[in-house]
This record gives C-alpha cells, sequence and structure tokens, in this order.
C-alpha cells in the first residue's frame, strides 16, 4: 500500500476511551511515549461519555504540538463562516451560544473556543483523498472522528447501556487513526483502538475510501465528522 504508516496503537480499555487511545497512539508514533492511562486521565470527557476532537487537539496543543481541525460538523459551524471575514471564529462560536441553547451544541461550542484560544487551527475543507494524501505523504497520520456504526454497518445502540438494537438504538462515534492509502486500489488503513472490530482480528484493517468518507461526513450525528490533524512543533521557529 502507498503512503503506509508504521503505525501501532492499544486495545481501548472501554468503550468510552477510543478518543484518548487514538491520541496516545499519534503520541508513540512520534516518539513521544506516555502511559496509556495518564492519557485517559488527562483528555477531558463530556457528560455523555466519550470525547470531543477538539478535547483531544487541546490535550495535544499543551504538549507543544501543532493541531489542525478540518470539521464538517454543520451543527456547530456555518459554512459562511470560513469565508474571508473580519469576524473571528470565536465571536461568532459565542454569539451562536446566546441563541441555541442545547446543551450538546453548547459543549462542542465552548470546546472548540477553548481549542482555537489555545492556539489550534480550523478548517474547512471536502473530504477528499487529496486532503488524505497531504498528510500521510508527509508520514503524518490522520486522527478522525467518524461514525462507528456506518463504519462497522452495525446495529445503533441504545445509551447509555451500549446494547445494540436496530429499533431503540442511536448512532455510535468512534475514533479511529488513518495511517494509510493507496489510490490505485482506493483502500484507506485504518488503526483502530476497538478490539472487537468487525473488519479484522487485529487493530489495523483496510476499508474503501467510500466508507471511510461516508463514516466521515455522517458523524456530525454524534457532533464528529473531523480530521484532527497534529505534527511536531517546528522547532526551529
Amino acid at each position: 500500500m502507498a503512503n503506509r504508516l508504521t503505525f501501532p496503537i492499544l486495545p481501548q480499555p472501554t468503550d468510552s476511551t477510543c478518543g484518548p487511545t487514538s491520541l496516545h497512539a499519534v503520541y508513540g508514533y512520534y516518539g513521544d511515549d506516555l502511559p496509556l492511562e495518564q492519557v485517559i486521565d488527562e483528555v477531558e470527557t463530556v457528560e455523555t461519555g466519550g470525547t470531543l476532537a477538539a478535547l483531544l487537539g487541546q490535550h495535544a496543543l499543551k504538549r507543544g504540538y501543532k493541531a489542525t481541525l478540518y470539521t464538517c460538523n454543520l451543527y456547530v459551524f456555518d459554512p459562511t463562516w470560513f469565508d474571508p471575514i473580519d469576524q473571528p471564529l470565536v465571536e461568532l462560536l459565542r454569539a451562536q451560544m446566546e441563541f441555541k441553547k442545547d446543551a450538546k451544541l453548547q459543549t462542542a461550542s465552548q470546546a472548540y473556543i477553548n481549542f482555537l484560544q489555545k492556539g489550534g487551527r480550523i478548517r474547512l475543507e471536502d473530504m477528499s483523498p487529496a486532503l488524505l494524501r497531504r498528510y500521510l505523504r508527509r508520514g503524518i497520520p490522520v486522527l478522525t472522528g467518524l461514525s462507528l456504526t456506518w463504519l462497522y454497518r452495525d446495529p445503533r445502540e441504545t445509551y447509555p447501556e451500549s446494547q445494540p438494537d436496530n429499533i431503540r438504538g442511536l448512532p455510535v462515534g468512534h475514533f479511529v487513526v488513518l495511517c494509510g492509502y493507496d489510490p490505485v486500489t482506493r483502500l484507506v488503513l485504518v488503526a483502530d483502538p476497538y478490539e472487537a472490530n468487525p473488519h479484522a482480528e487485529g487493530h489495523h484493517y483496510e476499508v474503501p475510501l467510500e466508507r471511510v468518507m461516508c463514516a466521515i461526513l455522517l458523524g456530525v450525528v454524534t457532533y464528529d465528522a473531523n480530521m484532527l490533524i497534529i505534527e511536531r512543533p517546528d522547532r526551529s521557529a
């Protein structure tokens, strides 16, 4: 496979720790060896369980990394906010929070605000093979929040029991790391912290590009729909 990274990843200890486990794997790839338990303890969680890409990004920023978040979350961001305008995203997010009181939107918006204020960048761009290859060619893994329900084609799950139920269940979000792509076969290499994933007996498997891109876009249902790019800081700057 072209653009394939050597990318070990540990199993996530619980159903809700896929985000910190994926982040831990990114740190390990860069030679930043932290205990998984430390990353899990330090990454902020949300009330409903799990975390958000912006919260993972904040942890990386605190450790001196650069973090760029590509979002397709139209619940939180209006596409016109990314046109050349004078008003910064932080002000727009705060203005929206004054009118929309949904608890999930309030939590996500504040996470994005904190991410921006700590030096993170947020971009709006079509999820495409070119975007994926842009980073993999440079040896940079892509941490993504997406729809587990679509990626696995599993039944939706009940909350908070996390039991499969194709009638009462709701879509489920998940974090994985994309660490390879072959433009000929259009297969994406996924590093998945969930050990019982349906695609392979281990943590790595290949899936069609279309499946991955659809899963990312449908992650908006669970306030995901993003790619988080974590890069080493430029020590020469």
